[in-house]
């Protein structure tokens, strides 16, 4: 048996399942906004956008940022808003990623720009991120806006630094651990962040931590089981995170391997 075989095998189970019915109802608000901001008089956005959001995923980041802000003492629904621009944000750059790294699968499924073309999904990514910041500011705090806004450069950040290690052999370890902080943990982070920021800003610094160290160890997990996890699981190929030569891939999706979040807590 493989190790990661095993250390699945070891971890508790239901630990994402019983966060997401304790805030099912909030989910449900987030879940409202995302679908209502979608929609565009020009047919095309709404069909590009929710052939990748509406067709599933665990809402991971935005799970995460209901129940920071929930944890932190928030008592309204602003939560719901910041929580659906931290997955248009997260939706834009996977968008945008498939693109670059000239991907074919996404959730088990052609991608967006298999289906759709380059771009169109680009010019779609482009839109989420738009919609994001409109809600953003929607929300009324000027510290919670510079925080997403800064993520948002960071994941580009990361892509492009990706980009520059692509098919480098003497790529570092220091490197790596550069990218998968600038493109997978500054979005954890900043989502928990925010929501603490909502309730009560003595546990900000605490839950941006978290959210860090959860982002970190989540996209190192999803590296490890590219190349020695069951392909079936992960509803892709083993390897394909490194067969085009790129450091590796980190445009994770909740939905794209249910074993990582198994092992997540």
């Amino acid at each position: 048996m493989k190790a990661n075989a095993k250390l699945i095998s070891d971890t508790p189970p239901g630990a994402l399942e019983i966060l997401t019915a304790a805030l099912a109802a909030d989910m449900r608000g987030v879940n409202e906004i995302i679908l209502q901001n979608l929609q565009s008089e020009v047919a095309l956005i709404p069909e590009v956008a929710s052939y990748l959001i509406a067709a599933g995923g665990k809402r991971l980041r935005p799970l995460l940022t209901v129940a920071s802000a929930r944890l932190c003492g928030a008592v309204d629904d602003t939560c719901h808003g910041l929580a659906a621009a931290v997955e248009f944000i997260h939706s834009a750059s996977l968008l945008h990623d498939d693109v670059v790294d000239e991907s074919h699968l996404r959730r088990g499924q052609p991608s967006a720009n298999d289906i759709f073309g380059n771009q169109a999904s680009i010019l779609v990514g482009d839109f989420l991120f738009a919609r994001g910041f409109e809600l953003m500011v929607a929300a009324g705090s000027l510290e919670v806006l510079k925080i997403l806004a800064r993520t948002s450069a960071l994941i580009t950040e990361g892509e492009v630094l990706q980009l520059s290690l692509a098919g480098n052999i003497a790529t570092r370890e220091a490197d790596y651990l550069r990218v998968i902080e600038a493109k997978t943990a500054s979005l954890f982070s900043a989502a928990t962040e925010v929501g603490a920021i909502l309730g009560n800003e003595s546990h900000r610094t605490a839950m941006c931590d978290f959210g860090y160290h959860f982002g970190m160890a989540f996209q190192l997990i999803d590296d490890v089981l590219d190349y020695s996890a069951d392909a079936a699981a992960l509803n892709k190929n083993l390897g394909d995170d490194f067969r085009p030569g790129c450091l590796q891939r980190i445009d994770v999706d909740p939905a794209e391997s249910a074993s990582v979040h198994e092992q997540v807590p």
